[in-house]
């Protein structure tokens, strides 16, 4: 089993960062070869879900083809993406899709690659089919993206791809192609988990099940997320999109942490449950915590980000519940530690309604593994054990590409009161040193664990995030 807590490397990938920024302008608005104004990496993500890079609002109802075929069971907005018509292969009925749940019998658009991006537009805009005009849901910038994408950087992935979906690449090349991908995805890859709680996917899946879907998503990016660098745009060739496929498909197929830990600090978030009505039974045996409602239910409103409670972080304020910690639980039997969770140790403690098996076993996995005693790290007086010169680099590498150099990219507070990383590294450094540990809820945010990182690295980082403007 790999160790957590590997050293985290970062040379390799600053030198392929550096390459990359030297190639982006391919990415950028360009000039096509017939002449038009348009940026086929963008085209590439709106064609995977485009109101995710306009952000629209979904598309309501179905595509107004949709009802020409009776084989894919889909509804609503994922009958208006464009993939679920011709396949991340781009050959429809005739590749990837041609069977099991997203056969829909519509054609590819691969045979489309080299036409005019005047003929492509048109057919975008419904002049072949008016049931195919997108015009009325993407602007005239959007439709020449899609029209440069498929003109220009359309691929066949049969040479890149063997009928058992193996890579016909070179792994062990693709191994150092890869390292540009940790900072995000982690050394294995599965730092990151994509899909509902439960049932997430990691890189090594995605990339053994549907290595189509891989192929596409690296040469071009992910939507609505443009810190993910698109390979296409940093100048990698396909054989070398063949080669990281290869080696994507080497790696782990279970998520590096539980997920327990974004369950304590929000739990329905992370489930897409709605959230919990009223208060939760035992908020009515204290009376110091004036909160109500959901925040009653937040494992960390009573245990405490530093997971001591009364003796911790939270022993006064408007925190304060007397509700003990649970840090001393990790070494308890696993079936003790569960006990207090489905009810069993007590009636008023039962989550069993609210979170199924999978959800209790990554809290048990969380409590008994992935928890530690930030004491040696956060001091009382708020101050951070960490070196930031030692943070910065590594909160350049992963951090600034979501939160921005100066931490200020979001605002978690209000236009009134702003609260950005700095702000919160100062003010509450056991929060930033859980969420960085283990990730926000709902939003793909690696935990640093998952990255390899050692608790004193994630120290480093809270120390120098607490450098950061406050306002």
């Amino acid at each position: 089993m790999r160790n957590p807590f590997t050293p985290h490397k970062f040379v390799f990938p600053l030198v392929l960062m550096l390459l990359g920024l030297a190639l982006i302008g391919y990415g950028a608005a360009r000039i096509s070869a017939q002449g038009s104004e348009g940026n086929p990496v963008r085209g590439g993500v709106l064609y995977d879900q485009w109101w995710a890079v306009t952000g629209a609002e979904p598309p309501a109802g179905d595509h107004p083809l949709w009802a020409t075929q009776t084989t894919n069971t889909r509804s609503g907005p994922d009958t208006w993406r464009c993939k679920e018509c011709h396949g991340w292969d781009y050959k429809g009925a005739e590749g990837a899709y041609g069977s099991g749940s997203h056969f829909t019998g519509f054609p590819g658009i691969l045979q489309s690659k080299g036409q005019p991006v005047e003929d492509i537009l048109a057919a975008l805009k419904g002049g072949s089919n008016p049931d195919h005009d997108f015009s009325t849901v993407l602007d005239d910038q959007a439709l020449m993206d899609l029209a440069v994408f498929i003109s220009e950087t359309l691929i066949d992935s049969a040479p890149l791809i063997n009928e058992d979906k193996s890579s016909t690449g070179d792994a062990a090349r693709g191994a150092a192609l890869f390292a540009m991908c940790t900072d995000c995805h982690g050394p294995g890859g599965n730092a990151i988990a994509f899909g509902p709680f439960g049932a997430q996917e990691v890189v090594g899946v995605i990339a053994s099940d549907n290595p189509w879907e891989f192929l596409h998503k690296a040469r071009y990016g992910q939507p609505g997320w443009p810190v993910m660098p698109a390979l296409l745009a940093l100048g990698l060739s396909e054989s070398d999109v063949a080669d990281v496929l290869a080696h994507a498909q080497t790696l782990p197929e279970e998520p590096a942490l539980s997920g327990g830990g974004v369950l304590y600090d929000q739990w329905w978030a992370v489930t897409s449950a709605e959230p919990p009505a009223g208060d939760h039974p035992l908020w009515a045996t204290q009376t110091t915590n004036t909160r109500s409602g959901p925040d009653t239910w937040r494992c960390k409103e009573c245990h405490g980000w530093d997971y001591k409670g009364a003796e911790g972080a939270y022993g006064s304020g408007s925190h304060f519940t007397g509700f003990p910690g649970i840090l001393s639980a990790a070494s308890l039997p696993e079936d003790e530690v569960r006990a207090w969770l489905d009810g069993t140790a007590n009636p008023d403690h039962d989550f069993s309604a609210y979170l199924d098996e999978v959800a209790l076993d990554a809290l048990v996995s969380f409590i008994q593994q992935e928890m530690f005693d930030p004491s040696a790290y956060v001091n009382d007086d708020r101050t951070v054990n960490g070196d930031p010169a030692a943070g910065e680099p590594l909160y350049a590498r992963t951090c600034a590409r979501c939160h921005g150099a100066d931490g200020r990219t979001y605002n978690f507070g209000s236009d009134e009161e702003p609260e950005y990383v700095g702000t919160l590294a100062n003010d509450n450094p056991w929060e930033v040193f859980h969420k960085a540990a283990h990730g926000q809820p709902a939003v793909p945010m690696p935990g640093a664990l998952g990255l390899g990182w050692t608790p004193q690295a994630i120290a480093d980082v809270v120390a120098y995030a607490q450098t950061l403007p406050l306002e």
